[in-house]
């Protein structure tokens, strides 16, 4: 090879890598069009369900959000902060449905007045309007252990807000919201406690899943395994939990269960989480 073949040889080289990293760069410019795409066709238009018909009125056809507007200004004033207002589903006209993606064809109820009972469903009544997105917590709801919504007993609308802001209550900045839901019927456990399980203030799902667990009392682990998430301080394979030794413990049964912190929720006469 010449001297002069040299630089053509190298130039060639550098043509190559540059159509090779354009090339990169236009399939990498080109996923990201598309993810982009997605994200806003999914967030602009909302996922697609089936419509909820309504046995008890057959005949009664979609009228739009603005005729429910009329008598219910005080729930649709806020809708527009609702988690649910992203919903944006369409009938066969074109017609936008918002209160009538959950609540069903509106047209005899609002003819009525709201007069006759059954023209329009009521998700706080019956869970399956809910289940139509969230098919996932109604498998939920029969795990052994779960609150007893599929017997009439509790509903959705009891712990979540369809209507204003977000859905969940609580969570986020607003943990102590999260538990005042669940406080609304278990009150016993609310405190306040002069020795509290510190475990309480990041919310009571830490170690409960209020839809449906396989474990005893919705509990996401069972046995010590549910309280090892937090307290690990284990520095050696005995077992030793906090400056305790626990290695001769643990297998006596839970930690709540076996005579030792059985307040688990808070205390007022022991520190240990005793009562």
């Amino acid at each position: 090879m010449t001297m002069r073949q040299i630089p053509q040889k190298l130039s060639g080289g550098l043509r190559r890598m540059t159509r090779r990293r354009g090339a990169r760069k236009l399939l990498i410019g080109a996923g990201i069009a598309g993810s982009i795409l997605i994200t806003s066709c999914m967030t602009v238009n909302g996922p697609v369900v089936t419509l909820p018909a309504n046995a008890a009125a057959p005949d009664a056809t979609f009228v739009g959000s603005e005729e429910c507007s009329y008598c219910h200004d005080d729930v649709t004033g806020g809708f527009h902060s609702a988690s649910h207002a992203r919903l944006g589903l369409r009938n066969e006209d074109g017609l936008m449905i918002g209160c009538e993606a959950c609540h069903g064809p509106g047209s005899l109820h609002a003819e009525n007045g709201g007069e006759i009972p059954g023209q329009i469903i009521n998700p706080g009544d019956n869970p399956e309007s809910c289940f139509q997105c969230h098919l996932d917590k109604k498998g939920q709801f029969h795990l052994p252990s779960a609150h007893p919504v599929m017997e009439g007993r509790v509903s959705c609308t009891d712990c979540h807000d369809p209507h204003k802001g977000s859905a969940i209550k609580g969570g986020g900045t607003a943990l102590m919201s999260e538990n005042q839901t669940c406080f609304q019927c278990h009150d016993a456990q609310a405190g306040p406690h002069i020795f509290e399980h510190e475990a309480m203030r990041d919310g009571c799902t830490t170690c409960h899943d209020p839809h449906g667990s396989v474990n005893d009392k919705m509990l996401k682990a069972r046995n010590a395994n549910l309280c090892l998430q937090c307290h690990m301080e284990v520095a050696n394979p005995v077992g030793n939990v906090d400056t305790f030794h626990h290695g001769s413990r643990l297998g006596a049964g839970t930690c709540w269960s076996a005579g030792c912190h059985e307040a688990v929720h808070g205390s007022n006469s022991s520190s240990s989480l005793r009562y």
